[in-house]
């Protein structure tokens, strides 16, 4: 646990694990006091995500950038992820609605926007795998459009209507899961050698143990689901 141990003293963010079992025994204490442990949960799940996305990066670096970038991809919306199930469970649709469509727009345009300018700010030359930005493309273009059909003909105010756009929902939540487990067959399997990350040289820490960075992982997706 040296390597842990190490990057909890270094990284101030870290710090914040004691706020942990701080919302625990909060929850016991004060389960009424909703604005005391929505804080103590925001700051205690800033730290979990931080260890979830180096302990991410950690396994990345030990089994290569396609099974990264999908450990990074499924892993890295685990809160939005754990808070929508919550929300499902509670009956707010609406929220989980705007949830989703929130995260699309931010990933498809903040962070993208972020990371071409940070990118061009470091290295005067960018190098991207066209064929593999394309399938992404493809893929996020098909849970657009999946998106955009049930809203668009939920604008009919009828029984009717509302029914089929209901099973229709869920038809197309279907065929986007079959979409995308395809899509990691194509690229895990079949094509694995179009999407593999060209090697560059870095010079920096060494990653984690692939032991612990899995430890890591499981240890933080409990706790957070909790």
């Amino acid at each position: 646990m040296s390597p842990l141990l190490q990057e909890i003293r270094r990284n101030p963010v870290l710090w914040l694990l004691a706020f942990v079992p701080v919302v625990f025994a909060a929850q016991q204490w004060q389960p009424e006091a909703h604005t005391l442990l929505f804080v103590l949960s925001v700051l205690a799940i800033v730290p979990l995500a931080a260890l979830l996305s180096h302990a991410t990066e950690a396994v990345a670096a030990n089994t290569g950038d396609t099974v990264g970038g999908l450990l990074n991809a499924t892993l890295g919306n685990l809160t939005e992820l754990v808070i929508a199930l919550t929300a499902l469970r509670a009956g707010q649709y609406t929220l989980v609605k705007a949830s989703v469509a929130g995260a699309i727009v931010a990933n498809t345009l903040f962070l993208l926007g972020a990371s071409f300018l940070l990118g061009g700010l470091k290295y005067h030359v960018q190098e991207y795998n066209p064929l593999n930005a394309r399938f992404q493309t493809n893929l996020l273009f098909l849970a657009a459009i999946g998106m955009l059909i049930p809203s668009a003909l939920a604008q009919a105010d009828s029984t009717t209507a509302a029914a089929f756009t209901q099973k229709l929902s869920v038809g197309l939540s279907v065929l986007l899961i079959l979409a995308y487990g395809m899509g990691l067959l194509f690229s895990l399997k079949t094509h694995r050698e179009v999407f593999g990350g060209a090697e560059h040289a870095e010079t920096g820490e060494a990653p984690w143990p692939l032991n612990l960075a899995l430890a890591t992982l499981a240890g933080v997706t409990v706790l957070v689901g909790l």
